[in-house]
């Protein structure tokens, strides 16, 4: 195998992800920046945890990038459920809020 030629190479599936963040702009541009990267697939966005976690559900994606404050379900309660239901997704919570509760909640 010769490295760096592309021939012969062993490559890995993409990693699936699913971003939920109750910002139009902010859950496009955070799907925008993970498609831009080779090895990482936007299988799914979702405007709430209601949605997040049918997102989930579906997609059974390998990473989940959430928001910590969202409506119908907040990010802390569905990544409780994300966890507890489909234990191979990880989860990486997001926020812009300066409060130690939703530290220690994540």
């Amino acid at each position: 195998m010769d490295i760096g030629d592309g021939v012969g190479e062993l490559t890995s599936p993409p990693i699936r992800v699913v971003v939920a963040d109750d910002q139009p702009v902010v859950l496009a541009g955070f799907a925008a920046m993970i498609a831009s990267a080779a090895d990482l697939d936007v299988v799914a966005t979702a405007p709430d945890g209601q949605a997040l976690v049918r997102a989930v559900a579906l997609h059974r994606p390998d990473v989940a990038v959430v928001d910590v404050r969202m409506p119908r379900m907040d990010g802390i309660a569905a990544t409780r459920r994300i966890i507890a239901e489909y234990p191979s997704t990880r989860v990486l919570i997001l926020t812009t809020f300066d409060l130690d509760e939703y530290v220690y909640d994540a």
